[in-house]
């Protein structure tokens, strides 16, 4: 069996100056070292991590406010778009195995499975944890199917997400004591589709809940905390400027 060399150690180490001579490094330097490894090493997984779902759903919003394709369009081609970030991930990932075609062949069909598998449990499905009551579990599908993928991935960040409101009507504000909002969005739009959710804020950290806000503003969502009823987070995907 091949053994490593000390040169492959040092090289690991860093325990080489760039004129080639060793210089021992104290433990605190290797210590520091290490950590800085371990927190580069933690921020690329993170970063490669996300990347996908922000891939998801980013580039879903955009197709649909940009070029007003449908909302079921929009998210194929975001579906697309990730699977293909995917692969190049394990392009990379396998790019020294050998005899690695039919390997290639499961995991380009494991990935598509499991994109597609996600994208559909977001859009047909929500917890009754991430659920405020039954009444919201029952118009989930009323939801722009963007919007519920968008809440679907927030849900993996975030496991205790609880979705307030969703869809509405004028006598639902005289009912809470507000006034009518003739252009709230969450009516059911033109499309067949409401385009606005309320999430809980209150009795949450507010890191949790700043994190929460900009991640949902990254994606291309309006967001509006406000209190109202109870403090909440009001979420919207814009309609399309015609």
């Amino acid at each position: 069996m091949e053994k490593i060399s000390q040169k492959d150690i040092d090289w690991l180490l860093n325990l080489k100056s760039s004129s080639g001579i060793n210089k021992s490094l104290t433990l605190s330097q290797k210590r520091k070292k290490i950590a800085l490894r371990v927190v580069g090493s933690l921020c690329l997984f993170f970063t490669l991590t996300i990347l996908p779902f922000y891939l998801l759903i980013r580039t879903s919003v955009y197709l649909y406010l940009s070029y007003g394709f449908n909302g079921w369009i929009s998210l194929t081609i975001g579906i697309i778009a990730t699977i293909l970030l995917l692969v190049v991930y394990m392009l990379i990932l396998l790019r020294k195995v050998e005899n690695r075609r039919l390997l290639y062949r499961y995991c380009i069909a494991g990935i598509t499975s499991l994109v597609l598998g996600f994208s559909l449990y977001g859009v047909f499905y929500i917890s009754s944890v991430n659920a405020k009551s039954e009444e919201i579990r029952s118009v989930y599908r009323s939801l722009h199917p963007v919007l519920r993928v968008a809440v679907a991935t927030t849900t993996l960040a975030d496991g205790g997400l609880i979705i307030t409101d969703i869809q509405r009507n004028p006598e639902d504000y005289e009912t809470m004591g507000l006034p009518v909002n003739h252009a709230s969005l969450h009516y059911t739009q033109e499309n067949g589709y409401v385009h606005a959710i309320d999430l809980r804020t209150a009795e949450r950290w507010a890191i949790r809940n700043f994190l929460l806000r900009t991640s949902l503003e990254i994606m291309g969502f309006n967001t509006l905390r406000h209190v109202g009823t109870a403090d909440h987070l009001h979420v919207a995907l814009p309609l399309r400027k015609q």
